[in-house]
């Protein structure tokens, strides 16, 4: 009986696994997401809600079915091992969005219901290698985020009371105090209406010039330059993770008998034991040789 349970389990597993790596797999999940987002957007017109409601119920719980179809095949890939698969985050997420709406005080929270059902569009990171590159190039960039934020920070201070001296009296509704003077100066960071800003300061004081053109290197190229760094480094070390997951996934896969495959540097590291045992078994194996001299 165990036997029988191992194999079952055993062809469950080998069969959910192929079924999970087959492209196919992850093009059909991502339609099953475009369609459940599709209809979530339609829900917001009252008309279509009104004339196509039932419809759009029906198209949901369809939704709903396909994403549970989906965890348990997911399931079925680690059953062997269930530990593994709550082990992954993406895993344990898709539970939680698909499961939550189901428990009780959450179906009855209309927000929260939305908000669920809206959080299941960000499972599409998951389905493709290249969107969890960024996913997680935004998640490593993070940090260097906060450093970047608190430098953009003084220097819009710094230029805010810079600004405040110079435009204060004249400019009240735009650099009357510090506080302004910050939110003129980040709406300025996109560039849009400097020309007409630099005029307009040309007209209280020539030192405009020098305080503008300085804020636009400092702030809106300097700055710039430094946030698209960091996100650029962040995704760089995403994809080179990435890259070293896939060559682990594929270096030891599971093979339909069961085993896991050996790697290519294991399986010459075994061949390479097994010559040195044949080599040290050839003297007792072999016949003794008698070399003979040659005669003079």
């Amino acid at each position: 009986m165990t036997t029988t349970r191992q194999v079952l389990v055993r062809d469950v597993t080998t069969r959910c696994t192929a079924l999970v790596a087959a492209p196919w797999f992850n093009v059909t999940g991502f339609l099953v997401i475009v369609v459940n987002a599709v209809t979530l957007g339609l829900e917001t017109y009252g008309s279509v809600a009104t004339t196509a409601g039932a419809v759009l119920r029906a198209v949901e719980y369809f939704c709903v079915a396909c994403f549970v179809a989906e965890l348990l095949v997911r399931f079925g890939a680690h059953l062997s091992t269930p530990g593994g698969f709550f082990r992954d985050r993406w895993n344990l997420f898709d539970l939680a969005v698909v499961a939550a709406p189901l428990l009780p005080g959450v179906r009855e929270n209309v927000t929260l219901l939305r908000l669920l059902r809206l959080a299941r569009i960000v499972r599409t990171f998951r389905l493709f290698p290249s969107l969890r590159v960024i996913l997680v190039g935004i998640r490593r960039s993070i940090p260097g985020l906060g450093s970047f934020l608190l430098i953009t920070v003084l220097v819009l201070y710094g230029y805010a009371m810079l600004g405040w001296m110079l435009f204060g009296d004249v400019y009240p509704e735009r650099y009357g105090t510090v506080g302004q003077a910050m939110l003129t100066l980040f709406l300025l960071l996109s560039l849009d209406g400097i020309t007409d800003t630099l005029q307009a300061g040309r007209e209280v004081t020539e030192w405009a010039v020098l305080y503008y053109v300085s804020y636009m290197v400092a702030a809106c190229y300097l700055l710039t330059n430094l946030l698209v760094g960091l996100v650029l480094t962040a995704l760089q070390e995403a994809h080179q993770d990435e890259r070293a997951t896939t060559r682990r996934t594929h270096g030891s896969r599971t093979a339909p008998s069961g085993r896991t495959e050996l790697s290519t540097r294991e399986q010459l590291a075994a061949l390479r034991a097994l010559l040195d045992d044949l080599e040290r078994q050839l003297p007792d194996d072999s016949p003794a040789v008698t070399a003979t001299q040659p005669r003079g």
